[in-house]
């Protein structure tokens, strides 16, 4: 990944779904990688990338059953990458009898990681080898939480509302970069996240270290995200129960939920 970082040629870099919606080399080369350590290393486990996702979209069916699955990201904040910005990640989770077991959001630049398992704490580990627990923040003042909304993928027709709702946080923004969104709510430097594409490689590792971290992921209808999950609700994850339902009780009116 690092090697083609500030180094992409043109003809590296292919829009999928439209402009905000990329793949470069570096995607592809990364996933290739991974999924050939995983298939020597994890012979049983189904792997699914976000690019072999792409192109074949079954493949993200039936998380909810598998019985050893591996989720990548392999260049979370792609858009961000691609222009220089180093604000992307690494993301994997292992899902296990239907259950996310593991995950990890690697900041490739300084070369640490947040990781949780489902029956351990949230922990960052440096690249030297140093390990911290993480704990959430415990906000519960609107004045003073802050957060990331991706508008860009809420319905147009309740854009408007919804940045206005916005407005009674402290702060709001998108890094357009899962991977240190999560990072920064199960570190503490962040209250919420409100989501509307629930692709597994997104949210999969960052919810189960959130919640390891003391918080809450769950969709705005109510029910708990996790890899089979069916409901199209937006995501809301945030650093406490009293702050999701504060938050809950901020958008659900703006996106016509109530």
């Amino acid at each position: 990944m690092l090697p083609r970082f500030r180094r992409l040629d043109p003809g590296e870099i292919a829009e999928k779904s439209g402009p905000g919606d990329l793949v470069t080399v570096a995607d592809l080369e990364t996933e290739a990688a991974l999924t050939a350590w995983i298939a020597a290393h994890l012979p049983s486990a189904r792997v699914v990338g976000e690019e072999a996702a792409a192109a074949d979209p079954a493949l993200a069916s039936g998380l909810g059953s598998a019985e050893l699955a591996v989720v990548i990201d392999p260049v979370d904040g792609t858009w961000n990458f691609r222009v220089g910005l180093s604000v992307f990640g690494l993301i994997l989770a292992v899902v296990e009898g239907g259950r996310t077991r593991w995950g990890a959001i690697l900041d490739p630049v300084i070369g640490d990681r947040v990781e949780a398992w489902s029956d351990g704490p949230a922990r960052l580990i440096g690249a030297d080898g140093a390990t911290r627990a993480l704990s959430c923040d415990r906000l519960t003042d609107p004045a003073r939480m802050s957060g990331f909304i991706h508008t860009t993928y809420a319905p147009a027709d309740r854009r408007g509302a919804l940045h206005e709702a916005g407005l009674r946080f402290a702060d709001m923004r998108a890094l357009r970069c899962s991977a240190h969104e999560y990072r920064l709510i199960a570190m503490g430097q962040a209250s919420f996240c409100l989501s509307f594409l629930l692709n597994p490689w997104d949210h999969l590792a960052g919810c189960l270290a959130v919640k390891r971290a003391g918080g809450v992921a769950r969709q705005l209808d109510g029910t708990a995200y996790g890899p089979g999950t069916m409901s199209a609700a937006p995501l809301l994850v945030a650093s406490n129960e009293e702050a999701w339902q504060i938050a809950s009780g901020i958008f659900r009116p703006a996106l016509g939920l109530d």
